[in-house]
C-alpha cells in the first residue's frame, strides 16, 4: 500500500481541490448532493463573505500515491476567542476513506496547526463556523440533507472518535409534514394570539428589506445569546445574508412577530436548495444555471428549511412568548403549504434547548437527523 501523506494546500486552484475531494466517497450513496463548487469557491473567500473575516485556516489533503483519500480543515475564529477566551481551535469539512490511519493523519495534522497557534482545545467540526454549516452526521443517512447542512458517510463518527475526540453537544433536526394539519394543542396557542390585540404576526417589509434583515438577526442575537458555542451577527454580516438570499425568498418566507408594536420573535424560511440542485453533479454549466432556475422560479421545490427561529429572551418561558414563536411558525407554514409544499426540515437545536424542542414537537415534528460536535484537549 502506497504511504499516506498530507499536504496543506492553498489559493482557489488548492480550495478547489480540497472541495471536489469528496465526490468518490459518495459514488454509491444516493442520498449525497454534490455542493455547487463556484458558490462554494465564492462562499469560502474571505474578500467576499464577512462571516470567515477574523477566521485563520488551513486547508488539508491526504494521499495515498496519487488518490487522494480524505481532507480536513483546522481554524481559528477570532470571534469565538474574544467572547469565550477559552483556547479552543476548530477543525471541520472532515471527509474519509474507512481508514484509520486516514483519520488519524488528517486529525494530528489538525491539531498540530492548532497547537502552533497556542489553542489548547479542539471542536467541530465547524464548516467553518457555527453560523454555518455544522457538526457531523451521526443518525439519518437515510435521507439527502437539506441546505446548508451536511451528509457523511456512517463510518465518519466512530474514525473521528477513536482519535480521542468526544462529544460536546448534538445538534437535532426536525422532519415537518408541512401539508399535515397541526395538533389541537398548537391551534389553541395560536388562537390566544388571535385574541390578544398586543400580540400581531407579519410578514417582512421587502420595501425595507436590509432593515428587516437587520431585525431578523438582531432578534436572533438577543434569543440565541446563551446558547452554547453562539457567536452573535455583526452588521457586515447581516447585509450579507439578505444579499445572498433575496434572490431565492419573498417577504413571506420570513414572519415577525410583534409584542405592542415591538419585533420580539422572528422565523426565517428557505427553498430547499439541495433538491434543485442535488443531480447537477456540482456544475452550473452549460446547462445547470437554467435548469436550476426553472426549479426555482417555475416548477417550484417541494421541501423547505428552517435554519432560524428565536423569540427574544424578555418573552421566553411565558405565555405571550409561546403564542409568538408558534405564531411565525404557523404564519411560514401556511403560505408554504399553500403553494404545495410537502415537508420542511427544522434545524438545528441544540440537543439541551429543551424549551426548542418541546415547541418543535408541539407543531407535530419528529427528530429524524442527528448532527454531533466533538471536542478534546490538546496536550
Amino acid at each position: 500500500m502506497p504511504e499516506l501523506r498530507i499536504e496543506q494546500v492553498a489559493g482557489r486552484a488548492g480550495l478547489r481541490r480540497f472541495l471536489l475531494m469528496p465526490a468518490h466517497l459518495y459514488a454509491d450513496d444516493p442520498n449525497w448532493v454534490p455542493p455547487l463548487i463556484f458558490e462554494r469557491l465564492q462562499h469560502l473567500d474571505p474578500a467576499r463573505n464577512p462571516f470567515l473575516r477574523g477566521i485563520d485556516i488551513a486547508w488539508f489533503l491526504a494521499f495515498r500515491g496519487d488518490r487522494c483519500v480524505g481532507r480536513i480543515s483546522a481554524q481559528t475564529n477570532a470571534k469565538h476567542l474574544e467572547r469565550y477566551a477559552d483556547a479552543t481551535g476548530h477543525f471541520g469539512f472532515v471527509e474519509g476513506e474507512n481508514d484509520r490511519e486516514v483519520f488519524a493523519a488528517l486529525i494530528g495534522a489538525a491539531e498540530a496547526w492548532l497547537r502552533q497557534r497556542g489553542m489548547r482545545r479542539m471542536a467541530g467540526p465547524f464548516n467553518p463556523s457555527i453560523n454555518d454549516e455544522c457538526g457531523l452526521l451521526v443518525e439519518g443517512f437515510d435521507t439527502p440533507p437539506s441546505m446548508m447542512m451536511g451528509h457523511a458517510r456512517p463510518w465518519y463518527g466512530p474514525r473521528v472518535e477513536e482519535q480521542g475526540l468526544a462529544k460536546a453537544r448534538d445538534l437535532i433536526c426536525y422532519d415537518f409534514d408541512v401539508a399535515a394539519d397541526l395538533p389541537p394543542a398548537a391551534h389553541r396557542i395560536i388562537e390566544r394570539l388571535g385574541r390578544n390585540p398586543d400580540l400581531r404576526v407579519r410578514p417582512l417589509d421587502m420595501r425595507r428589506y436590509e432593515e428587516e434583515i437587520r431585525t431578523v438577526c438582531a432578534i436572533f442575537n438577543d434569543a440565541w445569546a446563551d446558547n452554547w458555542g453562539f457567536i452573535p451577527f455583526g452588521e457586515d454580516e447581516a447585509r450579507y445574508l439578505a444579499k445572498t438570499i433575496r434572490p431565492i425568498v419573498d417577504a413571506n418566507y420570513f414572519a415577525i412577530g410583534e409584542y405592542r408594536g415591538e419585533p420580539a420573535s422572528m422565523v426565517v424560511t428557505l427553498p430547499n436548495l439541495n433538491e434543485a440542485i442535488a443531480d447537477l453533479g456540482g456544475r452550473l454549466l452549460p446547462f445547470g444555471w437554467a435548469k436550476l432556475l426553472w426549479r426555482l422560479k417555475v416548477r417550484g421545490v417541494e421541501s423547505g428549511r428552517m435554519p432560524l427561529m428565536g423569540v427574544r429572551r424578555e418573552h421566553q418561558g411565558t405565555a405571550r412568548g409561546a403564542a409568538l414563536a408558534l405564531g411565525v411558525i404557523a404564519r411560514v407554514r401556511d403560505y408554504h403549504r399553500a403553494r404545495g409544499r410537502r415537508r420542511a426540515e427544522l434545524s438545528w437545536v441544540l440537543e439541551d434547548n429543551e424549551p426548542m424542542h418541546q415547541m418543535i414537537r408541539l407543531v407535530g415534528a419528529h427528530a429524524y437527523k442527528t448532527y454531533r460536535l466533538y471536542q478534546k484537549e490538546l496536550a
